[in-house]
């Protein structure tokens, strides 16, 4: 059975429930008040029956037989009966053979409480007001009940109708509710199923309102996003990374062959080979090492938590300057606090260091500041061109003046990723007096 289906199937119930539950009360409510009136006629002519001569006063009929008089006030379907110890009655003309229970021969010749009771006889239901005697015997007041049972079955058979009219309108509504309500969920996994079939996942739901299937399109829609620029970050990767592992390549493919096919080449000829190979693989390594970082920071981020900047970034210089000795590094350091992945951080500090150690002339100088959740790292080199400097952060990029240098394109790249998945920025920028680059790494942090 559909979820469709099943919801109208539930609506329906809960709507046929409640009508069988109110139809039920209706028929309760109706009996019970015509069954008090009846109760009521009973009590109100008890007074004046007790104001009458009853036996030994009996009226006589045509046949010789004695019948009780009630008086002139008593209705033609109210009779009543003198009910005897022994259980023997003196009834009223027309009165019904009705039997005689244990409680009416207990209550003949006794005080105590009047008490209403139900006899059928003859296919007929009557109601009988029992009232105590003093004189040894029970007199019973008795009224017929077909006209308030033949309304009652007028009524009850209404209230079925009503009831199952009622059953087949909800089914009928339940079906309409349903796929009123249903239709984003069938919007959303029409989308789906299309997506799973064609791979597109440019394809969105349409949203309206702010009811929780809104909500769950909208995040349909936000995961959607988020695999489509997975999807294009990842095809960007490996195209680009073909591309660039494609040169190194085809140079070292090239040596080995000279290498292995060249016997006569001079000593110096093949050392000057071998270097360069060595070169090459360890461009290649450190390529595929800075991949291999992207593609982590990327599918595997790091927890975060809180971390002193300051102290990070000093760490990083350490090194740097052990790495790179012709180079002298200044610091500025404040006491910095930011949230997010130590060693990302770290890896993003320690390649702007890097980059600009690397554009920097020997003797020069890198001036390192960390302050109010941001690290600015200048150098004093050639500075980046004009119509570099929109670029210098995309991946693979390397400016023409950088083409003859080790590296792969990857190293601000991964600078700019840090930024943005700590909600931050970073940007390069060309300082007003003493050439250079200066870099600019604003992390989401709050200064202590």
């Amino acid at each position: 059975m559909s979820f469709r289906a099943r919801l109208a199937l539930v609506a329906a119930a809960a709507v046929a429930l409640a009508v069988v539950a109110a139809s039920a009360v209706a028929f309760v409510v109706v009996r019970n008040e015509l069954r008090g009136q009846v109760d009521s006629t009973l009590r109100s002519r008890e007074g004046a029956i007790a104001r009458s001569q009853l036996p030994p006063h009996a009226e006589q009929g045509p046949n010789g037989r004695a019948y009780l008089d009630l008086g002139p006030d008593v209705p033609r379907d109210t009779w009543g009966r003198l009910v005897t110890p022994a259980g023997s009655t003196l009834r009223t003309f027309g009165s019904p053979a009705l039997p005689v229970d244990q409680h009416a021969r207990e209550a003949a010749g006794r005080d105590g409480g009047e008490y209403f009771s139900d006899v059928s006889a003859s296919g007929r239901e009557y109601r009988v007001l029992t009232i105590p005697g003093t004189t040894g015997n029970a007199l019973q007041l008795i009224r017929d009940l077909t006209d308030v049972n033949r309304t009652l079955h007028r009524l009850g058979v209404l209230l079925t109708l009503i009831a199952l009219g009622g059953i087949a309108v909800a089914a009928g509504l339940g079906l309409v509710v349903s796929r009123a309500a249903l239709r984003p969920v069938r919007r959303l996994t029409e989308t789906a199923e299309h997506v799973s079939e064609t791979g597109d996942l440019s394809e969105r739901i349409e949203v309206s309102g702010h009811d929780e299937l809104s909500r769950l399109a909208t995040s349909f829609n936000t995961m959607l996003g988020a695999l489509e620029e997975s999807s294009r970050a990842q095809r960007q990767l490996v195209a680009d990374a073909s591309h660039e592992l494609r040169t190194p390549l085809t140079s070292l493919r090239t040596n080995i062959e000279v290498l292995v096919g060249e016997r006569s080449l001079a000593p110096e000829e093949r050392e000057k080979l071998l270097t360069d190979v060595v070169e090459q693989l360890g461009e290649m390594t450190s390529l595929i090492a800075e991949l291999i970082e992207l593609a982590r920071a990327e599918q595997h981020p790091e927890e975060a938590e809180d971390v002193r900047l300051d102290l990070l970034a000093e760490d990083a210089v350490e090194r740097a300057r052990r790495n790179r000795p012709n180079v002298t590094f200044t610091t500025d350091f404040e006491e910095t606090l930011v949230y997010g992945a130590p060693s990302t951080i770290e890896r993003a500090v320690a390649n702007l260091l890097d980059n600009a150690a690397k554009w920097s002339p020997p003797g020069g100088q890198v001036e390192v500041v960390v302050r109010d959740g941001e690290v600015t790292v200048r150098d004093h080199g050639p500075g980046i061109a004009d119509e570099d400097l929109p670029y210098v952060f995309d991946r693979f990029y390397r400016a023409s003046a950088a083409r003859g240098l080790p590296g792969s394109g990857l190293g601000l790249a991964i600078v700019k990723q840090v930024a943005e998945a700590h909600g931050g920025t970073v940007a390069a920028e060309r300082p007003g007096d003493g050439g250079g680059t200066l870099m600019r790494l604003r992390l989401n942090g709050r200064a202590s």
